[in-house]
């Protein structure tokens, strides 16, 4: 499967582009089989005016609670990798939002997927939407989640 690194909203007014690591890291923990569980983590990357760049996505750790259909990330070993490379990077590489994997091969979101991104968009302290990502079997489902609920769902650009 080929995940594809640039992504637009439909105007094009914002655009967000995926490393070559962030996607390697969506690709091993794809659910191609019935045993494999979800996974997720934060996205930390680099704000270029209302343009993107993921530079890093966490890998769960052995706190988080992973099941076929649930994935819950315990926030250990995933805020220190955050705030690593914040100081690291003088502030410009941040938290920019979250992912977790579907076993679907299109994935969408769920009620819980939605109630907690609205839940995480609140609590920032920048006011930027939180970017929301399912890595599906085939594809990737994209967001920007406003503090008010569902946002624009970007699309994959070639």
């Amino acid at each position: 499967m080929q995940f594809l690194s640039s992504w637009a909203t439909s105007d094009k007014s914002r655009l967000l582009h995926f490393a070559a690591g962030t996607l390697e890291t969506f690709r091993q923990h794809v659910q191609s089989s019935d045993a494999d569980r979800e996974a997720g983590g934060l996205l930390l990357g680099s704000v270029h005016g209302a343009h993107l760049l993921i530079e890093q996505a966490t890998v769960p750790t052995a706190w988080d609670k992973r099941f076929r259909y649930l994935f819950e990330r315990m926030p250990f070993g995933h805020e220190a990798i955050a705030l690593s490379r914040w100081a690291a990077s003088q502030g410009t590489v941040r938290y920019l939002g979250e992912w977790h994997t579907h076993p679907e091969d299109h994935p969408h979101p769920s009620g819980l997927d939605r109630s907690e991104w609205s839940r995480l968009a609140v609590q920032r302290r920048d006011k930027r939407p939180v970017l929301a990502v399912i890595v599906g079997r085939k594809s990737l489902y994209v967001e920007l989640v406003p503090s008010s609920g569902c946002g624009p769902v970007l699309i994959a650009v070639e």
